[in-house]
């Protein structure tokens, strides 16, 4: 026996006649007995208990009916709804209650061995011999004959189930259908022990078949695959939920109705006949005396079960207490599990008892202090762990409540403590794989209930604080927590708190158990975990991927960079390196960098500086991709770094030139030309300089200077060395609109007259596709001047020079001879002592390429014969640009004693293309004549229309004869009508376009 779940109680004793029948009513007790008598037996009449139900006392003979049935009284049933009993006996009957009155005797059941009463239709069905009979209740005296059945063989055991019936024949069991009549088979019935069929509340049967009862459902499908066993092959069963009870031939067996239906109690009696279920309790009749098993409190039972180790069975009774009692159903429920989970825990089904800690709703530092070596932020909830809560004393006392249990059996509950005493062997038990694995279960379960709890408080605080709920800050002595989303975060509250021992705790069982990736996912997620506990675990245990994540989402940037780049550092050298360091590199730091590019861009350009040096494009691409400001980012490399300054500007060049400010093009020439007058200096002291090398750091600033227009030219002008870096001085002239002094520059200090016709080329080309502009030949003038008039006023040139600010006056004249010295092509050396000056030649500070006319109109005529005419250069330049030149400013220009044949490759072209202009222009002449003739020709044809009017010409408006009238003509030369309509016709038309306006 596992528990008590009726107590057996003698009724009454020593009946005088065998006891064939036995039911309740109320509190009385009708015996039917083998001589046809019925007796009724009721408690004392001192007894003051209630007489609905009934009494755990001795019963008395109240009266005696005699004659009752001819026959032996096979069964009796109080149909309570109908206040009537129904009896079977020689055939049905049935008297009213209480006073016995025949109301109604079933003549046609006469011989009738088994019946079924359905209580909600008022429908009784029986067998006799091989037939079935249904008749209905009328609502009065009297019951009507519904329908008559035939079956193959004689009915055992008989039941409703819904509108059918189940029938156990000799050999196997059919459900009948009462609307046709037809009869399905379910499966045949045991060779020893009778058929059984037993309905259940839900509307299912159990089908007997030796000591096996079987569930199907109302169509005689089966349920379920398991099985409810009885020691032996049950006569009777009756069903009190949530217990079965069967008659067996030498006992009464009690079994729980639920998965695997284990045997709860056995009663012993001898010569049962009748098991019949009463209003509060089950009636077992004898051959003269009455037993009652009277049902123990569902409390006591459960105080029993939990005591005996049988949880299960005890939660499944505390799903029957009455809803009147649901706290103290909650408060037995969650002991249970909790004693349950404790030992299961003990029994090593960790996961099992993981599961019901987790349906007792138990708190979670009830669950840790089981695992000692977990360590927990200290806070005031952390009970002690040699001080756990007895979860027995709250369960006896509630079941006290509601069954009158004896403290005897409550003082028998097993009570579960934290045992102190250090044992290592119980300690690695605790600390095992199996059972980390089901605290980690356990604790991701309870999860997100209690982060939602702790966010959702947070945020209330935030909104209090917001709306000035709240003043003040927190009081020092409350423990902070600075958390991803969360900002600063205090820990005093309840739900927070208790998070952070969830997260504390759950993050190293994972990595206690080798989870490294989940442990990874957790922090990086919404977390509480206690930074200073898992910051010292995580190092100690040298799990830095997993101590970077807790940096991170406690915005600890700081700290994560710092460890980030000795990480990086350590796995640089060989002699340190490990596989934990070998995966950090300084791309890392770069990539943990790119989400602060928004939110902290000092703190990326400080810890950037670390990986600039060995990662310089990925870092300056962070600058970029992140879009800091790149004058920020630019002061910030020219204080630290400005060896990388260069790169920098370089990079957001190439990306968009439009996005980089002037200032910064600025920046980026002044660092080329810092560089390379550093060369020039060091080169100089060497005297290895060379004006015509182009070593890599000149061609970047010529590039620069040639393709950048953000620079300031005075700045840079004033910073190049006055006897060398020509070729750069004539670019920024070039930006600055000084076409002539660059031009000179290229014509007699490099020598280059390939570089003076490029220049000339590049600024022709320019104002060609202006908007506004239009070909200009003056820029290619201006390089014939340098070339046939070298010896003009060098005072003048001297103070254009000055007016650029590049020199000081009292400089000028040793600049302009280190300019302007140079040697003439044929090895004749000579001095070039000056230029035509700006005020002859039109062409000032401010002058242009584009103007319309030549610059050299009110020149004065050329010496000739002087010597210094580089006669060959402008040869050439007029023979590869004659269409760009204009040819009579030009000869204007040459000497007059250059020979008409040298001008041979640039007359011929131009005349050349002068004639056929002229031709073409002389056809385009002739064809816009001949146009203009057919244009004429054509308005004459069409002014040459006539108009015929005869007496039968009628007016196309009233439709009148034009007569003598004035008339008008349509354009098409046909339609005529009279003046006065057509001028009245315009009229209406106008007025109607001017109304037609208004409405619109």
């Amino acid at each position: 026996m596992v528990h008590n779940a009726y107590d057996s109680f003698q009724l009454l004793k020593d009946c005088p006649a065998r006891i064939d029948a036995v039911e309740s009513y109320g509190s009385k007790l009708f015996a039917g007995c083998y001589d046809g008598s019925l007796r009724i037996y009721s408690p004392p009449e001192s007894s003051t208990s209630d007489p609905s139900e009934l009494h755990q006392e001795t019963y008395v003979l109240e009266t005696t009916v005699a004659g009752f049935s001819k026959k032996p009284i096979v069964a009796m049933e109080v149909l309570a709804s109908r206040e009537l009993l129904l009896s079977l006996s020689e055939s049905i009957a049935f008297h009213g209650l209480p006073n016995l009155e025949t109301v109604a005797v079933i003549t046609k059941a006469k011989g009738a061995n088994a019946y079924s009463w359905d209580d909600r239709r008022g429908y009784l069905c029986f067998s006799r011999q091989k037939r079935v009979c249904v008749f209905k209740h009328d609502g009065g005296g009297g019951f009507v004959e519904v329908r008559d059945y035939g079956v193959p063989d004689t009915v055992k055991s008989i039941s409703w189930c819904g509108e059918n019936i189940c029938l156990g024949i000799r050999k196997e069991y059919v459900i009948l259908n009462t609307a046709n009549g037809t009869l399905s088979e379910v499966f045949p019935s045991g060779r020893v022990a009778p058929p059984l069929v037993i309905s259940l509340p839900s509307g299912e049967l159990i089908l007997g078949k030796e000591n096996i009862g079987v569930f199907v459902d109302q169509n005689g499908k089966l349920l379920q695959t398991e099985r409810l066993c009885w020691s032996e092959a049950p006569t009777a069963i009756v069903i009190q939920n949530p217990y079965a009870i069967a008659l067996l031939p030498r006992r009464v067996e009690v079994r729980l109705l639920r998965s695997p239906y284990p045997l709860i109690q056995t009663i012993v009696l001898q010569n049962i006949r009748r098991l019949v279920k009463s209003n509060n309790a089950v009636i077992v009749g004898l051959d003269n005396s009455v037993y009652v098993l009277f049902p123990v409190s569902i409390g006591a039972q459960i105080v029993q079960l939990t005591a005996s180790g049988n949880f299960e069975e005890a939660l499944a009774l505390c799903k029957l207490l009455p809803s009147e009692e649901s706290s103290l159903r909650a408060a037995k429920e969650s002991s249970i599990h909790t004693r349950f989970a404790h030992y299961l825990f003990e029994n090593g089904s960790y996961e099992e008892a993981m599961e019901h800690f987790l349906a007792s709703q138990v708190d979670i530092t009830h669950v840790l202090s089981m695992y000692p070596s977990i360590i927990l932020p200290k806070t005031t909830i952390i009970p002690q762990p040699d001080k756990m809560v007895d979860i027995s004393g709250d369960e006896a006392s509630l079941s006290r409540g509601s069954s009158g249990i004896s403290d005897d059996m409550e003082s028998t509950s097993p009570r579960y403590f934290l045992e102190s005493e250090d044992n290592e062997a119980l300690e690695s038990k605790k600390m095992s794989h199996n059972t980390l694995m089901a605290l980690i279960k356990y604790l991701q379960k309870r999860r997100p209930a209690i982060i939602e709890k702790a966010t959702s408080e947070g945020t209330e605080e935030v909104i209090s604080d917001a709306v000035g709920k709240t003043y003040g800050a927190y009081d020092s002595s409350k423990s902070k927590k600075s958390s991803k989303g969360r900002g600063t975060i205090p820990l005093n509250s309840g739900a927070r708190e208790m998070a952070a021992i969830l997260d504390t705790a759950l993050l190293q069982a994972l990595l206690h158990t080798g989870q490294s990736a989940a442990a990874i996912e957790l922090l990086k997620g919404v977390n509480y975990c206690d930074v200073k506990i898992c910051e010292e675990i995580l190092m100690k245990s040298k799990s830095y991927l997993q101590l970077l994540e807790l940096y991170k989402s406690n915005s600890m940037h700081h700290e994560a960079l710092k460890l980030l780049n000795q990480l990086s550092e350590e796995s640089k050298s060989n002699q340190s390196q490990t596989e934990v360091t070998q995966i950090f590199s300084p791309e890392l730091i770069i990539e943990y960098l790119k989400p602060l590019c928004r939110t902290d861009p000092m703190l990326v350009l400080e810890y950037s500086m670390l990986v600039l040096e060995s990662c310089p494009t990925q870092t300056i691409d962070l600058f970029l991709s992140g879009n800091i400001s790149a004058d920020l980012v630019n002061s910030y490399l020219k204080q630290h770094a400005p060896n990388m300054q260069g790169r920098y500007l370089e990079l957001m060049m190439e990306r968009n030139e439009t996005a980089v400010s002037g200032n910064l093009q600025n920046e980026m020439v002044q660092i080329y030309l810092s560089d390379v007058l550093e060369l020039y200096s060091v080169k100089s002291e060497q005297q290895k300089w060379d004006e015509k090398d182009h070593p890599p750091e000149r061609k970047k600033l010529l590039s620069a200077l040639e393709s950048i227009s953000g620079y300031s030219p005075q700045t840079l002008l004033k910073r190049l060395p006055r006897d060398a870096l020509y070729e750069e001085r004539a670019v920024i002239l070039g930006k600055m609109n000084q076409h002539e002094l660059a031009l000179s520059i290229y014509v007699h200090k490099l020598h280059a007259p390939d570089l003076a016709l490029a220049y000339c080329d590049r600024i022709y080309e320019s104002i060609s596709y202006l908007p506004s502009g239009k070909p200009s030949s003056n820029i290619y003038l201006t390089v014939l001047q340098i070339y046939l008039n070298p010896k003009k006023s060098a005072k003048d040139f001297a103070k254009r020079i000055v007016a650029l600010g590049s020199f000081e006056s009292s400089d000028t004249t040793k600049m302009m001879d280190s300019v302007l010295s140079s040697k003439v092509k044929g090895g004749r050396s000579k001095k070039i002592v000056a230029i035509e000056g700006a005020e002859d030649m039109r062409f000032g500070l401010s002058s242009s390429t584009d103007s319309g006319r030549s610059d050299v109109e009110a020149e004065e005529p050329m010496e000739e014969g002087d010597s210094t005419v580089m006669i060959s250069e402008v040869l050439d330049l007029l023979s590869r640009r004659w269409e760009r030149i204009n040819g009579a400013q030009a000869l204007k220009l040459l000497p007059r004693d250059t020979k008409l044949q040298n001008l041979l490759p640039f007359l011929a072209p131009l005349l050349r293309n002068s004639s056929e202009a002229h031709r073409n222009y002389s056809v385009i002449k002739s064809l816009r004549q001949s146009e203009n003739l057919q244009v004429k020709e054509e308005l004459y044809k069409h002014r040459k229309g006539v108009a015929q009017v005869t007496s039968d010409s009628m007016c196309s408006l009233c439709n009148k004869k034009i007569g003598t009238s004035v008339f008008a003509v349509y354009p098409n030369g046909k339609t005529l009508v009279h003046f006065v309509c057509f001028r009245d016709s315009q009229g209406m038309k106008a007025v109607s376009k001017t109304s037609h306006g208004r409405r619109r």
